[in-house]
């Protein structure tokens, strides 16, 4: 059988597996398994320990969890709130006032989190009560909160960039720096096309509700300090070179429980929930990665990569055209896919034609962080759209069609980045 039949066959076979219903972690697993078996001769089950073992023990890894836990304590903190506060008094004047808010809230919260659902539920819980309560627009309201809730994964700490740097051997100290340029642009995109829509509606477009001096607008941004303080912790431990990625996240944990006791949120049933979320969020990963891990040493073993670069290749593509495909390709899985799934699912057989092709890694890494953000308000899967629907108790088809316009200018930070590489590759030039 032709190396590219076998590779039909065993994507029938997962979409199958996963289709009936068993977690992807075990899916992965039996399509590695069934691949071995029928199309090598090695044996599986000495391969699969190993395999399993190599993934789960990596150092790197150990920042996951740590980011993980560090987002979930601030969950269940008052930081959204004081956000708000902190920031409302400064949008007043900007057309769309508060619904900048939700962008630039969330800005600053994935700057502290790492993950796009936490980002999405944690600005959400005080934003969507306080613009409701205002007579803001509910469709910019949600549109707005599902798009800037991806910021999550792009502004660093990202758990997708830990991800991708582990499966390709990427330094994630620069993939962090190269999300920072990237993030603030793709954030002012976003407020630009509130900015364009409020223009266009200012009709319905509340008018102001606060008039404040400069000293009071000052005297408010207080609220600020605590969720500026940690980007300054983490984030900039790791950009002077105090501190490894995997050390930053513990650093990030140490303030977040600082935050919450100072807060007054902390006490013994906040602290059993956030590390029991972030245990079990750590471990659904942590067994994705497990078994991706497999089915790419099985996909090897078979040299179905190989044989795939190979046909790309000889459909001589330009960098362009690539990108292009890779972008519709990323879209289309991230309808039946989560963000971490599909980066680990794919990294074996697209990363030699990337390597082929002379794009950098680190370049790369931000262009499938982007990708994956756009998967999070694809219908039916998207993470934030679920997110949301718990909010907010609207349908997933209307969520999704309110976050379309940011769809399509993630769409546009894809083309800009590769138009413009130095968007991610000139930070890290400077600093590492």
């Amino acid at each position: 059988m032709a190396n590219l039949e076998i590779a039909g066959l065993l994507i029938l076979l997962m979409f199958a597996i996963l289709g009936s219903g068993v977690w992807i972690g075990l899916a992965l697993l039996g399509t590695g398994w069934i691949a071995m078996e029928l199309f090598t001769s090695r044996p599986v089950g000495p391969a699969m320990v190993t395999t399993i073992w190599g993934a789960s023990s990596s150092w790197t890894l150990t920042a996951l969890p740590m980011f993980i836990w560090m987002g979930e304590i601030l969950f269940r903190t008052r930081l959204s709130q004081d956000l708000f506060r902190g920031l409302a008094p400064w949008m007043q004047r900007l057309p769309g006032r508060l619904l900048h808010t939700n962008v630039i809230g969330c800005t600053i919260f994935a700057a502290i989190s790492g993950s796009s659902a936490a980002t999405c539920a944690t600005i959400g819980k005080m934003s969507i009560p306080e613009l409701r309560r205002r007579g803001y627009p509910e469709g910019m309201i949600v549109g707005s909160l599902a798009g800037s809730g991806t910021l999550g994964l792009l502004i660093p700490p990202s758990l997708i960039m830990i991800v991708y740097g582990v499966q390709t051997n990427t330094s994630i100290a620069q993939l962090f720096i190269a999300g920072v340029i990237p993030g603030l642009a793709l954030a002012g995109l976003f407020m630009a096309w509130v900015v364009l829509w409020s223009m266009a509606n200012k009709d319905r477009i509340p008018a102001a509700d606060m008039r404040m001096t400069l000293v009071e607008k000052i005297h408010a941004a207080r609220f600020l300090l605590p969720s500026v303080g940690l980007i300054v912790l983490v984030l900039g431990s790791i950009y002077a070179g105090f501190a490894t990625a995997t050390e930053a996240a513990a650093v990030g944990v140490a303030g977040a429980l600082l935050v919450a006791t100072l807060q007054g949120d902390m006490n013994r049933k906040v602290f059993v929930e956030s590390l029991m979320g972030a245990t079990r969020l750590s471990c659904m990963i942590a067994f994705i990665l497990a078994g991706a891990a497999f089915l790419t040493l099985a996909m090897g073993f078979t040299g179905l990569p190989r044989a795939l670069a190979e046909w790309i290749d000889a459909l001589d593509l330009g960098p362009g055209m690539l990108i292009l495909i890779l972008t519709v390709f990323y879209a289309v899985l991230g309808c039946f896919l989560d963000g971490i799934s599909m980066v680990v699912l794919t990294m074996a057989v697209v990363m030699p034609t990337i390597e082929r092709a002379g794009f950098d890694l680190v370049w790369f890494g931000i262009f499938i962080v982007i990708v994956v953000e756009m998967a999070q308000i694809t219908p039916p899967v998207g993470f934030n759209l679920f997110v949301l629907q718990g909010m907010t108790g609207h349908q997933i088809t209307y969520i999704g069609w309110v976050a379309f316009p940011f769809f399509l200018l993630m769409c546009a930070m894809v083309a800009l980045l590769f138009f413009v590489p130095d968007l991610a590759l000139w930070l890290p030039r400077k600093m590492m």
